[in-house]
């Protein structure tokens, strides 16, 4: 008998430890997770209770902040159709998305000295109050790329190259996040899909632009690639197929194959650095990390080398087979070459602030990856500088401001051609880089570089 209860004990004590553990393991290592879910229940009853914080732009407009209307609150975005997927939303139905679920703890004072100020008031029968974060995007711009954009589907990125600084995260079509719960069964089923961030979500083959990163590939195992010349009849063949050029561009150096966008160069030079090669540069870009800037990045993809086939390889290299990538990693690629090829880390989210008004959360730019060296990015600027001077990206260029670019038209097997380009400026100093797409839209010169000449023209003049 005494087995048996001294057996029940035993069994007792190892569920109770074993509860234990489980509660200690959800209070400690999931607890943060849990609490920042989007459909945590608690944070909505904090709603109900905490005049949450505002979002600012770079000059201090509101993009989200909340009216009490009877002592209710609301939340509103004035930013509107121009910065819902970067912002996002809150929903006692749909959850919450973007900024408003990545900060929740901030703008809930959840978190910092508002924890502490927030319980007393509590106790107190005292308004509580959440803190605020201040971005580096300026609506200003933001709503310029996305009248430039149209409604059409595509994205917009502008970064600061010295920084890391985001000025502008555009995402075509947008939507009316003050009417999110009225609008919400048509946008999860429109074809358009307007609730994807494609700035950061969005996965396309970069075809052209991409050529850059191979160039840097290259150019780091052979320095001497950059003095030769290349052949180009206006099609090259690799393993059978048949691999198809703008036209036959003759006899072309490595700076003149940027600037005229040779596939026939650059599928050969990709053959040249092997698949290795190639997707150790892809990864020495950053092609396939998230950077962590509060939203989710869908990092870039490549075929991995043991699978890259020689058609792979050349059809990789300049910018199309399995190759994917987003908006912001094809801005980074510019701003590695405007960088001496050092990227920033790239950020949306300068300050937080809590409710009374102290800074409790600061972003400090540094580097992230260097992609390449100072003496390959020279190389690299010159060809992107002459195909805005006479080559694909003419369309990009400004009066008194020299810009280097470079196009990308690539093939999809969804329709017409998605129409790219990738540059900074200005050339020599850079301090902007922007990435520029198109869903769809035809040729990355005539299509995405006007854009992308417009945004850089416009942020210059407001001092950037």
């Amino acid at each position: 008998m005494k087995q048996n209860i001294l057996k029940l004990g035993f069994l007792l004590l190892s569920l109770l430890l074993v509860l234990i553990i489980y509660l200690s393991y959800l209070q400690v290592v999931k607890g943060s997770d849990l609490a920042a879910n989007p459909y945590n229940r608690r944070l909505q009853e904090l709603e109900d209770q905490v005049q949450r914080g505002n979002i600012y732009d770079v000059r201090g407009t509101a993009l989200a902040k909340t009216e009490l209307t009877g002592g209710k609150g609301r939340r509103v975005y004035p930013g509107g159709k121009d910065t819902p997927q970067l912002i996002g939303y809150i929903s006692s139905k749909y959850g919450r998305a973007g900024l408003e679920s990545a900060y929740d703890g901030y703008l809930l004072g959840m978190e910092g000295p508002d924890q502490v100020r927030n319980l007393i008031n509590k106790l107190l029968g005292r308004e509580q109050k959440g803190g605020a974060l201040n971005l580096t995007i300026d609506l200003a711009l933001q709503r310029q790329a996305m009248e430039l954009l149209g409604g059409r589907r595509g994205a917009v990125v502008l970064i600061d190259t010295r920084t890391g600084a985001l000025r502008v995260m555009a995402s075509s079509p947008g939507y009316d996040p003050n009417r999110l719960e009225e609008l919400w069964p048509n946008l999860v089923q429109m074809e358009d899909a307007p609730l994807l961030n494609r700035s950061v979500q969005g996965a396309y083959p970069p075809g052209s632009a991409f050529k850059v990163v191979t160039a840097a590939g290259v150019l780091a195992v052979n320095p001497g690639y950059a003095a030769g010349t290349f052949n180009c009849p206006g099609f090259l063949m690799v393993g059978g197929y048949k691999l198809t050029d703008l036209s036959a561009h003759g006899e072309v150096d490595l700076k003149k194959a940027i600037a005229v966008s040779c596939n026939t160069t650059f599928a050969q030079l990709g053959l040249k650095l092997g698949a290795d090669g190639l997707y150790r540069t892809f990864k020495a870009f950053g092609l396939d990390q998230d950077p962590g800037i509060g939203v989710p990045v869908r990092p870039g993809t490549l075929a991995a080398p043991s699978k890259m086939i020689a058609t792979e390889l050349a059809s990789s290299a300049i910018g199309q087979g399995e190759l994917l990538v987003s908006p912001l990693h094809m801005a980074l690629v510019a701003a590695a070459v405007a960088n001496q090829g050092v990227i920033m880390r790239p950020f949306v989210v300068y300050s937080v602030s809590d409710s009374a008004g102290d800074t409790i959360q600061q972003t400090v730019s540094r580097p992230w990856f260097t992609a390449t060296t100072p003496e390959i990015t020279r190389i690299i600027k010159a060809g992107m500088v002459e195909a805005v001077s006479y080559g694909t990206a003419r369309a990009v260029a400004l009066p008194g401001v020299q810009v280097a670019g470079k196009t990308g038209s690539a093939e999809n097997p969804h329709g017409q051609t998605h129409a790219w380009f990738i540059g900074f400026a200005p050339a020599e100093q850079a301090r902007l880089a922007v990435a520029v797409i198109l869903e769809n839209a035809g040729g990355g010169g005539a299509v995405a570089a006007p854009i992308a000449g417009k945004m850089l023209s416009a942020a210059i003049s407001k001092g950037y």
